[in-house]
């Protein structure tokens, strides 16, 4: 009976705990448009938000890797996915080009002060999270190996039955 309790108390506890949003930074798109990242939203549905830089070898392998089955996704659950560029200032030129010469259909934010990175927490990249439909901060997991994205799907579709 105690363990029945505590496990309710517990479920009670967590279970209304409010949960982490997305911070406010204005960062820009690659067109030049400004973006404030406490807005972004997908009409209710998920959203993943990649953190890659250019150079990152295990980002772009994953973003490739995503873009395989990214329209059967979309397709499947609504959700969206929105890449964050880290590449610093410098650098930034370099970001169109890659993602043109890859075809990832993703919008793709600049962030070459880290604002919102820093804003989050994030150290290492690659890092991905997914934002609930509510705009909550649902999922977090740092790095890539093969075959990650089925674990991403996976809590996509969880977050949208």
């Amino acid at each position: 009976m105690k363990r029945y309790i505590i496990a309710l108390m517990l479920t009670i506890l967590f279970g209304t705990a409010a949960k982490a949003q997305l911070p406010k930074v204005n960062l820009k798109s690659m067109n030049g448009k400004e973006v404030r990242t406490d807005t972004i939203n997908n009409q209710g549905k998920p959203i993943i938000i990649s953190f890659f830089a250019t150079w990152c070898k295990p980002c772009n392998r994953e973003l490739k890797a995503i873009n395989e089955v990214y329209e059967d996704w979309v397709e499947e659950t609504g959700v969206k996915l929105i890449a964050v560029s880290i590449d610093e200032a410098q650098n930034v030129n370099k970001v169109k080009p890659l993602v043109d010469s890859n075809g990832w259909p993703y919008e793709v934010l600049l962030d070459p002060n880290r604002d919102f990175s820093r804003a989050l927490g994030i150290q290492t990249i690659p890092f991905t999270l997914i934002v609930d439909g509510n705009g909550n901060i649902a999922y977090k997991h740092n790095g890539y190996t093969d075959g990650a994205e089925t674990e991403l799907i996976e809590k996509v579709r969880e977050m949208v039955k």
